[in-house]
């Protein structure tokens, strides 16, 4: 996605009369709202698969789910990780906010992408915030679990492997759309992004969002992102549905 100007569990982004005691309730808000994952969603975390029986018993055990609402921060900025994560269901966005009071766009974060797992690794502190966009279901790997499939899982290492190598991509490409100045060209790119078969897997080819939606990961108005999406519907790129997009040539998108 692009880069234009627009410790887990962290609570909700609003600019309440007393920060620091609205943070200290939604962050236990937020906390509160843990439980396991059911059946339906362990399936579509895509790494459960790639573990040997041992491995997912463990990892089952310890994953734990929270159902976030919009303008919840799952990770903030500045804060240790406890968790590493995933979407399950919804959408979220990776920013940060500038000296100036400006937000940041990195990415968008569709169903089944797991991220931060740089961060984790490296145990530092969040260099990002990552906050829902809609109601959302946020998948949590708490951190000592994390490091322990990697001591013990092929399959997990291979998967780790993959994520960082897609992700470095990711930003090289964002880079590059940072620099269009085609309206048209930024909002494919940014639709192929969310496409990412390795990334987000349990997106297929068909993705809900909401123009507006997309406008917050595009950096251009609702309006603009409209007509966009009308150009490449028109070129048979994508095809606009109830509730979403379904895309009809994805290397097409990816070129802009």
């Amino acid at each position: 996605m692009s880069y234009q100007v627009l410790s887990g569990w962290a609570g909700r982004a609003v600019r309440p009369q007393n920060p620091a005691a609205h943070a200290m309730t939604q962050d236990v808000s937020l906390h509160q709202r843990r439980r396991a994952p059911t059946p339906s969603e362990q399936a579509v975390i895509p790494w459960l698969r790639l573990l040997q029986p041992a491995e997912r018993e463990h990892a089952v055990r310890v994953l734990q789910v929270s159902d976030a609402e919009p303008g919840d921060v799952i990770c903030r900025f500045g804060r240790a990780p406890t968790y590493w994560f995933g979407v399950v269901e919804g959408l979220l966005k990776m920013s940060t906010d500038t000296d100036r009071g400006q937000t940041v766009t990195f990415a968008g974060l569709a169903p089944g992408g797991w991220f931060g797992e740089g961060t984790v690794l490296k145990r530092e502190p969040y260099r990002y915030n990552i906050q829902a966009l809609r109601r959302s279901v946020v998948g949590g790997l708490p951190v000592d679990s994390f490091h322990w499939l990697l001591d013990h899982s092929i399959g997990f290492n291979r998967f780790v492997m993959n994520q960082l190598n897609e992700r470095l991509s990711q930003f090289i490409v964002a880079l590059e759309t940072d620099r269009l100045t085609s309206p048209d060209a930024r909002v494919a790119r940014s639709l192929a992004a969310l496409f990412n078969p390795v990334l987000y897997p349990a997106v297929g080819d068909m993705l809900r969002i909401t123009q507006q939606e997309l406008a917050h990961l595009v950096g251009l108005s609702r309006q603009r992102v409209n007509q966009a999406l009308s150009t490449l519907q028109e070129q048979g790129l994508i095809r606009i549905e109830y509730g979403g997009l379904r895309v009809l040539d994805l290397a097409a998108l990816r070129g802009g």
